[in-house]
């Protein structure tokens, strides 16, 4: 397998629930920095499916009931990892009042009221989302959408130590993870976003996230002393659910 494809196998199989190889299962550390290359294709392609689901959806079933399928076909197809991050980061934040508590919890199974709370709300904003979207944006929106959330995690990975001295879910993938891997990255986004929304429109997605990746960065070295696997997660159902909410007034200022 040459030396794009597995890292491109890599990040599938990292951030979806369908297998493409059996034969792809032990990735050195430096293949996984290069599959976060990947993610923002991973995203569109999520993204592609999303919107084929949408249009079949939509021939048997009312607008409502479509947003909440498709909110469960993306839970299903990334087996729920960033909304378990969610729910574990903001457990970490209400349950701990040093930086090795909130690790410590964060790494517990089971979820506490705050983090199942901020769970359910993620899934009305989005939802609410959904619902407001106006109909012009819904292809590029919902084809866009994911491959914003996957940027950042990579974005917020290159600009962040791990919080973890002994590693963890996302030591791997810092060591190696360099400013090339994230302009390729920022380049396949621009251009998928570019595509759907315009140039100027994807300049103003990319410049608002960002502002979100910044402020991400502070919260995690403030609260956690870095990041995790599960601040990254946390980060792109936030910035997913950002980009529903408010694309449509970016776009007006374009």
């Amino acid at each position: 397998m040459g030396t794009v494809a597995r890292p491109f196998i890599f990040a599938w199989h990292f951030l979806t629930t369908i297998p493409l190889s059996r034969a792809h299962h032990e990735p050195t550390a430096p293949e996984l920095a290069a599959s976060m290359v990947w993610y923002p294709v991973v995203g569109l392609l999520i993204g592609g499916g999303l919107v084929a689901a949408d249009w079949a959806l939509r021939l048997v079933v009312e607008s409502a009931v479509v947003n909440a399928l498709l909110i469960l076909l993306l839970v299903v197809l990334t087996r729920g990892l960033h909304q378990d991050g969610l729910a574990d980061t903001l457990d970490g934040l209400a349950g701990g009042h040093t930086l090795p508590e909130r690790l410590s919890i964060m790494r517990d199974p089971r979820i506490g009221a705050l983090g199942a709370t901020g769970l359910f709300l993620s899934l009305i904003l989005r939802y609410a989302g959904l619902m407001a979207l106006p109909q012009e944006l819904r292809v590029p929106a919902l084809c866009c959408m994911p491959a914003v959330g996957r940027w950042t995690m990579v974005t917020l990975a290159w600009t962040s130590p791990s919080a973890r001295a002994e590693g963890g879910l996302a030591a791997p993938f810092l060591k190696h993870l360099s400013w090339q891997h994230v302009a390729l990255s920022t380049l396949i986004l621009g251009v998928g976003l570019a595509g759907g929304f315009g140039a100027v429109g994807a300049g103003l997605i990319i410049m608002a996230g960002t502002g979100v990746v910044h402020v991400s960065w502070r919260a995690c070295r403030r609260w956690f002393g870095g990041i995790t696997g599960d601040t990254l997660g946390a980060t792109n159902e936030v910035i997913e659910i950002l980009f529903l909410l408010l694309v449509p007034l970016l776009l007006r200022l374009s």
